[in-house]
């Protein structure tokens, strides 16, 4: 299988399964921009059926694109909370740029 259909078969195998929360670790790394639509489309029934979907990833547009509430993190620590309509890669990259010891999250 190619590496976007192998995505689609780990996804349906937890989606059968009946989660209420899916936790989604970069689920389009590496797959072809169809296979995105299609994973991307499975993500947005999920959530409109309230299933509640944790998306993981590095690629800040898919995030702008997919996420209604995006946490930011650098070294290990939570940096930021930002809501979509506020989102903006300037603003996550600042939260992504904190320094993290001396400043607090921001909401």
């Amino acid at each position: 299988l190619s590496g976007g259909n192998q995505q689609k078969v780990v996804l349906s195998k937890w989606i059968f399964a009946g989660p209420d929360v899916l936790i989604l670790d970069e689920p389009t790394r590496g797959i072809d921009v169809g296979a995105k639509y299609e994973i991307y489309t499975v993500i947005d029934q999920l959530a409109a059926q309230g299933k509640a979907v944790v998306f993981i990833s590095s690629e800040l547009p898919e995030l702008l694109g997919m996420c209604d509430r995006i946490y930011t993190m650098a070294a290990g620590r939570l940096t930021g909370e930002v809501p979509r309509a506020e989102a903006t890669q300037e603003v996550l990259m600042r939260h992504m740029t904190k320094n993290t010891k001396d400043e607090e999250v921001t909401r």
